[in-house]
């Protein structure tokens, strides 16, 4: 079983940055590949970043060249280092494996870019 808990999220003018971090429990953590969605209200939750179990990653277009997605698997935890940020930036940030596991979406973190 893994629990999934993120953190990191705030309040940031446009421009700004914020890294997100997503801490993990159990063993089986390294074995999956992981993954960051978010999700504003009224729509559905979209994928932003992967990043396999050897640390190859994959990006959404609009995330291409500002987030950066990065895990140490000695620690559990998965980051999303996010700049340049935009107001369509904001959200609620999830992490997950990738696929998806139901049993495993957590709290997620907001993020909002205003200024």
């Amino acid at each position: 079983q893994v629990q999934l808990v993120e953190s990191g999220g705030g309040l940031v003018q446009p421009g700004g940055s914020l890294r997100l971090s997503c801490a993990a429990s159990g063993s089986i953590f390294k074995s999956l590949r992981m993954a960051w969605y978010r999700q504003v209200p009224g729509k559905e939750r979209d994928l932003v970043a992967t990043i396999t179990q050897g640390g190859s990653t994959y990006y959404a277009d609009a995330m291409k060249g500002r987030f950066t997605i990065s895990r140490d698997n000695a620690k559990n935890t998965v980051y999303l280092q996010m700049n340049s940020l935009q107001p369509e930036d904001t959200a609620v940030y999830y992490c997950n494996a990738n696929p998806a596991m139901l049993r495993y979406w957590g709290q997620g973190t907001q993020v909002t870019v205003s200024s």
